[in-house]
């Protein structure tokens, strides 16, 4: 199964543990990381499901192209990366 990972300055704000999931789509994996978890979930994704724009994630170190649906393929033994995309000068 993927294993979810999500950045140390979430973890900060709030419970993110390395979790194992099953899914073979990111929208998949991410739905069952969320059960149960509605703040965790509204951190990552809007009222919409799509993904928040100071969020990014990376699957196997590439960054997703579905930022709506959600539907970037993963693997059984898959790594998605969850991080707070930071901008500045």
């Amino acid at each position: 199964m993927p294993v979810l990972r999500f950045t140390t300055h979430l973890a900060r704000h709030l419970p993110a543990p390395r979790l194992t999931v099953p899914g073979d789509t990111v929208r998949a994996a991410l739905e069952a990381a969320f059960a149960g978890d509605a703040i965790l979930r509204s951190y990552v994704l809007d009222d919409q499901g799509r993904l928040r724009k100071h969020v990014n994630i990376y699957v196997d170190g590439r960054l997703i192209a579905d930022r709506q649906q959600l539907s970037d393929p993963v693997g059984p033994r898959g790594e998605i990366y969850v991080l707070q995309a930071l901008s500045g000068g």
